[in-house]
């Protein structure tokens, strides 16, 4: 397909100046669905970061005082149920307590999740 395109008097067309660019009805389709598309995926972006940032459920916890020789290990393994990961359990112990490591000082209080039955 061939395009004439007409430069008003005294306007110099060159081949490849920015003027001769013209978009088309097609072209045009095709950007507006682009710019959609990128829309419609940053909202969803947006929305998964809100949900993200929602508050959790809250959980029933029980207080324990720590003693000698006991450890976070030895709190998540008696309170993991048959078929789950003792690790995942240690992990929330320690998100739930907000604790940096997972050393425990006798005297010292843990909050420990109580199962649901």
């Amino acid at each position: 397909m061939t395009t004439l395109t007409l430069a008003p008097a005294g306007h110099r067309h060159t081949e490849g100046s920015l003027s001769s660019l013209r978009l088309t009805r097609r072209g045009r389709v095709v950007l507006a669905a682009l710019a959609a598309t990128v829309g419609f995926v940053v909202s969803l972006m947006g929305a998964r970061a809100v949900v993200a940032d929602a508050p959790a459920a809250p959980v029933e916890v029980r207080e324990v005082v720590v003693e000698p020789g006991d450890t976070l290990w030895s709190y998540a393994s008696e309170m993991t149920v048959v078929g789950a990961d003792v690790r995942d359990v240690l992990a929330d112990i320690v998100e739930l307590n907000g604790l940096q490591t997972s050393t425990l000082e006798v005297g010292q209080t843990v909050l420990l999740p109580v199962a649901s039955e």
